[in-house]
């Protein structure tokens, strides 16, 4: 079914925070979005009848057995994986990838190489590039004023002794979203592992990691609705083969094998009511048909809101919108950053927040992103991101208060 204001506007009595504060505009999606009543209840259920520990032999532990399994399969769902055995859990995406580095680092030899990029945020780029101090040599990929990466670039710096390339899907800076078909194609015709960071592109698209073809892929829960939950896709057996650390206690199989200590069981457990909740907005006889068309019909609204809003911005004279365009065809996450000549990003945050508008400004941890675009010294972007509970007539209020800062 298709997703339209209507639906959208049901959707915000769903949203404790937004019906709490219904003067704020939360365009601030990208940094985290705000969690539906489901999953508020959800986690303060495990508290309430199953605050133990796993493996028990007792009723309430197998109870939180039962919902760490059934997460596991809710977001293997999500991800299109092969079963709940793929999905691994942490505290955050950025924790998860330094257990990866660290357990690929020890894989490496003096020379071998790793590529990055210069869209990435950094939580994609500091674990590898911190590889460099075990004798890996660390490349990037050029990112173009475009805010594309260059695809010419990258093919020429993947090379038989490249050992990983570590790409996002989208970027939280630009909403750019890159060429993972290209980037699959590249590392496998040198036997390379792929590494996709979906933090930003998970909330916005139907992710398939199988059709992606990504050795690993990392998202976070609190991007789609759900709590701070760090979310590792490992290709079948590619993670049992990786020295990870871990207790000797620790079952040393996949997904267990890099999951450190006792887990976050309530948040996980929200993550799981995140999933189901966006699921409820789709239709279909299983759970990944009701994902997948829950989340094309909401990304189609996301981008037809995005779109107006980044069409109008750039009518403002004094205000410069970075990043592609959404021409047809182009595949684009709903997030638009700009910046203006007569505020730098955090003056004109400030003003748009005491009028209720939340929006980011800065790097958003894109440090890179920003500096190659020359504007670190001007205090980065200020983005704009758009959640299905977001309306037309809140981008209006924006716009209208960036008429009058511009």
């Amino acid at each position: 079914m298709a997703y339209t204001l209507e639906h959208c506007l049901r959707s915000r009595q769903d949203f404790p925070a937004l019906v709490k504060n219904p003067g704020l505009a939360f365009l601030d999606g990208p940094g985290g979005s705000q969690v539906p009543s489901v999953v508020v209840d959800a986690i303060a259920d495990v508290y309430a009848s199953c605050n133990v520990n796993t493996h028990g032999n007792f009723a309430p532990s197998r109870e939180v057995d039962r919902r760490m399994q059934a997460a596991r399969s809710v977001v293997a769902a999500f991800l299109g994986a092969e079963s709940g055995s793929c999905i691994s859990f942490g505290q955050n995406m950025t924790t998860l990838n330094f257990s990866l580095s660290a357990a690929i680092g020890r894989t490496l030899h003096k020379g071998d190489e790793i590529l990055i990029t210069q869209l990435d945020h950094e939580a994609n780029r500091g674990p590898w590039a911190a590889l460099a101090e075990r004798g890996a040599v660390v490349h990037e990929v050029r990112l173009l004023k475009s805010g594309e990466l260059d695809g010419a670039d990258l093919a020429a710096k993947i090379t038989p002794r490249t050992k990983l390339l570590a790409i996002g899907a989208s970027a939280n800076s630009l909403g750019t979203v890159n060429d993972i078909a290209l980037a699959r194609r590249l590392t496998r015709e040198v036997g390379a592992l792929l590494v996709v960071d979906a933090v930003h592109y998970a909330p916005h698209f139907p992710v398939d990691v199988q059709a992606l073809g990504a050795d690993f892929l990392l998202c976070s829960g609190y991007k789609f609705y759900g709590p701070h939950v760090g979310v590792l896709y490992s290709r079948p057996g590619a993670l049992d083969a990786l020295p990870t650390d871990r207790l000797s206690v620790q079952d040393p199989s996949a997904p267990y094998r890099i999951e450190t200590g006792t887990l976050n069981h309530a948040a996980i457990d929200g993550v799981r009511a995140a999933v189901e909740y966006i699921a409820s907005w789709g239709g279909g006889t299983t759970l990944r048909e009701r994902i997948v068309d829950a989340m094309t019909h909401i990304a189609a609204y996301e981008h037809d809101l995005a779109r107006h809003y980044h069409e109008a911005a750039r009518r403002i004279p004094g205000v410069r919108v970075w990043g592609p365009d959404f021409a047809a065809g182009r595949a684009r996450a709903p997030t638009v950053s700009i910046t203006l000549d007569k505020a730098t990003a955090a003056e004109a945050a400030v003003a748009l927040g005491s009028q209720g508008i939340c929006v980011w400004d800065g790097d958003f941890y894109a440090a890179r992103t920003v500096q190659v675009l020359g504007l670190a010294e001007r205090g980065g972007l200020l983005r704009t991101g758009v959640s299905m509970y977001n309306t037309r007539d809140e981008l209006d209020r924006l716009l209208a208060a960036l008429e009058a800062l511009a």
